[in-house]
């Protein structure tokens, strides 16, 4: 099935203007679809009559179609609804389906005094009972927005949609304000939500800032956001919370060309999606605190190493404190990364440049030695960033001891890629030094190479030591990454 956008693609004669305007149109419709209880589709021009672009149902009430619509002509259904809408500025007609009448009606979609589309509203009609006070308004402040539709003041740029993650639906609650921010209706569900705040007088025919406002336990001011929204003055969103309730307001004010004349507020109970938001955050926060520690005391441990180091006689001893002291500031060098994030992974590249030109800074004896990086290292877990970092300081601290001792290069290559399921890091060590030693075996190496192959045996990968063109040592290495959540 087409999308919307491809649809608007191939519409001639729209400007990127009109496009995202539409495309806030059906990403904010829902609010018109839940108010109508109605089915709406909008239509495109193309060759020889028009195209249902998109289609949605509401979530209040029994949908019209059940198949959906997009992409068939007027003619095949509607008749000429639409292409009287183009040419009279709206039209409307009912019709038989069977045993159901059908209600329909449509407006030209305007901007900048431009049509751009045709928008239909679709309902059954119901002849056998009265409308409930809740459907009259709703059909009330649909109509509005219709309206608005045509005029092209709605929908309004920089408005946050139902997109959001808690926005408020007309399911949730709704409200009419006047110019003035009374409330002329409220609905059970706004009022249940309005209630649970602390506020148990009327709402209808108050002011719904200063029923806001005297909620018992509202601390202080009122945010100057929440109270244009409490206003229906501004196309916002705003939240507030009191007595251990929490509720999201959004308010579309209503427009008749350039003059407000009212507005309608959306309002949601969000008590228990703010109590799970601050249960993920104090979660988040305590592994912050501990991947901080944990790097407190590493470094802590690193000092005790370092001034051990500095009362051993120059020999053995010392140089063996000393590369203890490296590899603990690696492993703290992750957790201080960490400790800065909310997730159990970090993204490696920072550590891997910082690291290198720590390691060059103090590895270094004579010469300048210039240390380079390419490629991206990407995200990582911790347990294998860790391994990682002290794999990469291993073989750098190499590289500049045994290789490049009086000045050189040392570049540092990294590659992820996927292989079937699995995650695959791929990194390359070069310098420019005096390449291996005859004879280099890494089983008879030292400390830090058996290190280093224990760790890449670890992560499910290989490591190969080879002389570089035209000098020098080349060692690359790979590892089997765990999959990084979220």
């Amino acid at each position: 099935m087409r999308t919307l956008s491809d649809f608007l693609r191939t519409t001639p004669g729209l400007e990127a203007a009109d496009t995202e305007w539409l495309h806030l149109l059906v990403e904010d419709w829902h609010l018109l679809a839940d108010l109508s209880f109605s089915d709406l589709v909008l239509w495109l021009p193309r060759e020889g009559g028009w195209v249902a672009a998109a289609h949605t149902r509401p979530m209040t009430g029994p949908m019209v179609f059940v198949e959906d619509i997009v992409g068939q002509g007027e003619a095949a259904v509607f008749g000429d609804l639409v292409s009287r809408a183009v040419r009279d500025g709206q039209s409307e007609h009912v019709r038989e389906r069977g045993q159901d009448l059908l209600h329909e009606r449509a407006r030209p979609v305007r901007r900048a005094g431009r049509m751009i589309g045709v928008l239909s509203v679709h309902d059954q009609l119901d002849s056998g009972r009265p409308q409930t006070r809740l459907e009259e308004s709703y059909g009330h402040m649909s109509d509005e927005l219709f309206l608005m539709v045509a005029e092209g003041s709605w929908p309004t740029t920089g408005s946050p949609s139902g997109a959001r993650r808690g926005a408020p639906r007309v399911g949730d609650g709704v409200m009419r304000l006047d110019v003035a921010g009374v409330v002329d209706y409220a609905s059970p569900n706004a009022l249940s939500a309005i209630r649970k705040l602390g506020h148990q007088g009327p709402i209808e025919g108050e002011v719904l800032l200063q029923v806001i406002s005297g909620v018992a336990g509202q601390p202080g001011q009122l945010d100057e956001g929440l109270a244009l929204v409490a206003m229906g003055r501004a196309a916002w969103r705003s939240d507030l919370a009191a007595n251990g309730a929490a509720l999201a307001l959004r308010a579309v004010p209503l427009m008749h060309g350039r003059e407000r004349h009212g507005a309608i507020v959306l309002a949601r109970d969000v008590s228990e999606l703010r109590r799970r938001g601050d249960e993920l955050m104090t979660k988040d926060q305590t592994i912050r605190e501990i991947h901080h520690r944990v790097k407190n005391n590493l470094q802590t441990v690193a000092a005790l190493l370092r001034m051990q180091s500095r009362r051993v006689p120059d020999g053995v001893a010392r140089t063996a404190l000393d590369e203890a002291v490296r590899r603990v500031g690696v492993i703290a060098m992750i957790y201080e990364a960490l400790s800065t994030g909310f997730a159990e992974a970090l993204d490696f590249d920072d550590v891997a440049v910082r690291g290198l030109r720590a390691i060059v800074e103090v590895a270094r004896m004579t010469g300048a030695i210039d240390s380079r990086f390419a490629g991206s290292f990407g995200m990582m877990r911790a347990e294998d960033a860790t391994a990682v970092g002290l794999i990469l300081s291993e073989l750098i601290q190499n590289a500049v001891e045994h290789g490049v001792p009086e000045g050189g290069t040392v570049s540092v290559e990294a590659e992820r890629s996927t292989e079937g399921d699995v995650d695959i890091l791929r990194v390359t060590v070069v310098d420019d030094g005096a390449g291996l030693p005859t004879g280099f075996r890494p089983s008879k190496a030292g400390l830090g190479t058996r290190i280093v192959t224990s760790m890449i045996h670890d992560l499910g990968g290989q490591i190969r030591w080879d002389d570089a063109e035209p000098r020098g040592t080349r060692v690359r290495f790979s590892a089997r990454l765990r999959p990084v959540d979220g």
